[in-house]
């Protein structure tokens, strides 16, 4: 890459059902890699105007310097108008229900808009991963289940789906957030190359 050429801007989209905590977990990405993981909760995470969106982010991935612009929903600019180079479908891991939305009506709108490109990775992402709570024996009975979703079902639907990446965070207490954000990183740079974001295989749990 020339270094007097700009750093290359890539568009990545957020969708999912609201108060899935898509904002909280932008608001995480705006501390860095510097956040500070291990320290107590409550944190005071920066506040967010939808109307400043793209939310930009400068990272430096293989020695290079890229440009992160990251949408959601609530963006000014319709989003279904937007090219984005990366999308990730978001749920909250204590309801059930906004996985299953990923499913049915978040798959089908980025078949409706975004099939432009056969090579655009697609990650679901688990938030609100401290809220998760172990089913009881009452949920558990007659092979029931209860309104937290577990690992191995949000990474099943990823893989039903047949998204690119599954990981799970929780922008409150940044459990693994900062493995998200490499992630999402390393994926974000990959799609300026000639193979793409799909170029690393796999869906695993992070």
């Amino acid at each position: 890459m020339d270094p007097t050429l700009p750093p290359p801007e890539i568009t990545v989209l957020l969708l999912g059902d609201p108060e899935v905590g898509k904002s909280t977990f932008l608001s995480r990405l705006s501390l860095g890699r510097d956040s500070n993981d291990d320290a107590p909760p409550p944190y005071s995470l920066p506040q967010l105007r939808d109307l400043n969106q793209p939310f930009r982010f400068d990272i430096t991935m293989y020695r290079r310097p890229y440009e992160l612009h990251f949408y959601d929903t609530a963006s000014p600019t319709n989003y279904t108008l937007l090219k984005p180079n990366f999308i990730i479908l978001c749920y909250d891991i204590s309801n059930r229900e906004s996985l299953y939305s990923l499913r049915g009506y978040w798959r089908t709108l980025i078949n409706t808009h975004f099939d432009y490109d056969e090579l655009l990775p697609v990650m679901v992402l688990g938030l609100k991963r401290d809220l998760r709570k172990e089913w009881t024996e009452e949920e558990k009975r007659d092979g029931g289940r209860g309104r937290s979703v577990m690992p191995q079902e949000g990474l099943g639907l990823a893989q039903e789906l047949r998204c690119d990446r599954y990981a799970e965070c929780s922008a409150v207490t940044g459990e693994l957030c900062r493995e998200v954000l490499e992630d999402v990183a390393r994926t974000s740079a990959r799609t300026t190359t000639e193979k793409g974001g799909k170029s690393d295989p796999g869906c695993v749990v992070m």
